[in-house]
């Protein structure tokens, strides 16, 4: 089991903004010294887990994750029929549009067609991101079982990542209550404080909540007029994705 954690963590400390790192660099950010942290490098690399470059010898993510990536994006059925949905809704509104899946207490991107538009939001596929935070974890918190919405509330610190945040229990399941009951959620600039977004729920066979889709782009471009439009088209597609998985 510790050498699985080792592996994971390491794992961790490559991102989008440090896809390259040398092994002083993750042994500190492991806690781990040099000597030791080297050998698990090589032996991931052995494995194909990382790559190392020769000029350089800084490591970076291995080929074999990638293959790893297409079994796992494979058995998402949601998002190879949420698909050709997406792509029409992009069609559209030309705003970035996303679907999540609920994994743990967070939401996963786990698709995403962006904007054309010069200023744009960017989701990109595998962030976690909260659920209390944004139109698309607030559907799911509308729509998970109200013993599983407690525990997650229950485990999870609500801190504000902007000013419209919403971080006091009782309006977050006051909001949670008027999306179950209108069916949607909009947000505004509640986890990045220039970005609007509608989320829409879509369910599955056996009546539960499969994942969420959303519409999101900076606020100046959600205009109510926008938000109405855009409302419509999302839970439109939404229906028929849901149709398509089955539910009836």
């Amino acid at each position: 089991m510790q050498a699985i954690d080792r592996v994971v963590a390491i794992l961790d400390c490559f991102t989008l903004t440090s896809p390259q790192l040398g092994v002083r660099e993750i042994a500190r950010k492991i806690e781990l010294p040099s000597s030791t942290t080297g050998r698990i490098l090589t032996s991931m690399k052995e494995a194909g887990l990382l790559s190392q470059n020769s000029d350089t010898q800084l490591y970076q993510l291995g080929g074999r994750l990638l293959s790893w990536a297409g079994v796992y994006s494979a058995t998402l059925d949601v998002r190879s029929i949420a698909l050709p949905a997406m792509h029409k809704i992009h069609q559209d509104t030309d705003e970035t549009i996303s679907l999540y899946i609920l994994e743990g207490n967070e939401r996963l991107c786990v698709e995403r067609l962006e904007s054309t538009h010069n200023v744009r939001m960017v989701a990109r596929i595998g962030r976690h991101l909260p659920l209390y935070a944004g139109s698309a974890g607030k559907v799911f918190l509308a729509y998970i079982s109200e013993e599983r919405r407690e525990q997650i509330l229950n485990e999870t610190m609500l801190t504000p990542f902007t000013e419209n945040t919403i971080i006091d229990r009782k309006a977050l399941l006051e909001e949670v209550i008027k999306i179950r009951q209108q069916g949607y959620a909009v947000s505004f600039g509640e986890w990045m404080a220039e970005a609007s977004g509608i989320a829409a729920p879509i369910f599955d066979q056996s009546k539960e909540i499969a994942a969420v889709i959303t519409i999101s782009g900076p606020n100046q471009r959600f205009t109510p007029e926008n938000v109405a439009l855009y409302t419509g088209i999302l839970l439109n597609a939404a229906k028929m994705i849901s149709a398509n998985l089955g539910f009836r």
